[in-house]
């Protein structure tokens, strides 16, 4: 497996958000922490725990497993990060039905979480979030973090933050999904579906760590 820092990742990606100039918001701020974190290889907590989806029904990680595995993004209705700013940055969500159009080409799954539970009165209410999922032409599930007890087990920190597990819930990727924010046209490393290819052609996945650059997960405190 190749090895990276990543210090010298989230600098280039952080270099990458503000080349079309800053964001409004908080991109990279400091937040209620996470309580749990579990590492690369490790099985993924709660592929159980049911939840919401903005199509009424109940969804977990485990119903939505791909044949070989399945992608989780922490996302959210607002952040710039996810759905761009203006002419400064496309963010990444226009990019999420095309990755998850290829991801299903090879037997992976994706979901999308919202864990801003401190916004789920306003902005990220269960309302807004369905009206967001429509006017975005979202064609997966769209699912609400109750109390963002999946963000708190999976130590997630960030909108977007993305993992990808294998068909048995191992972590093999965390991180962003590509490096650069700002253009689809102008990224050069694709981070997830990378390590999608590392994982049909049966070897390690090559990058398997980035940082996740964005806002941070609207959580309350305890």
């Amino acid at each position: 497996m190749k090895h990276f820092t990543l210090l010298t990742l989230a600098l280039a990606l952080v270099a990458g958000a503000g080349a079309a100039g800053p964001f409004e918001g908080d991109p990279i701020p400091a937040a209620v922490q996470a309580t749990g974190d579990f590492e690369l290889g490790q099985t993924a907590p709660l592929l159980d725990h049911a939840m919401l989806g903005v199509d009424g029904e109940r969804h977990s990680i485990a119903s939505e497993m791909g044949e070989r595995g399945i992608l989780v993004v922490f996302s959210c209705n607002t952040c710039p990060f996810v759905v761009g700013n203006g002419e400064k940055s496309e963010g990444w969500e226009g990019r999420y039905m095309e990755t998850a159009a290829r991801l299903r080409d090879q037997g992976f799954s994706m979901i999308l979480v919202n864990s801003n539970e401190a916004k789920r009165e306003g902005v990220d209410s269960y309302k807004a979030m369905q009206e967001h999922a429509e006017q975005r032409g979202y064609r997966i599930p769209y699912l609400v973090d109750e109390n963002h007890a999946l963000a708190d087990a999976f130590g997630a920190m960030k909108t977007p933050h993305v993992y990808l597990l294998d068909a048995n819930g191992t972590l093999v990727y965390r991180g962003a999904i590509d490096d650069n924010v700002n253009s689809a046209a102008e990224v050069r490393e694709r981070y997830v579906l990378s390590a999608v290819k590392d994982l049909v052609r049966g070897r390690p996945v090559g990058i398997s760590e980035t940082p996740a650059v964005g806002c941070s997960i609207k959580r309350v405190k305890a």
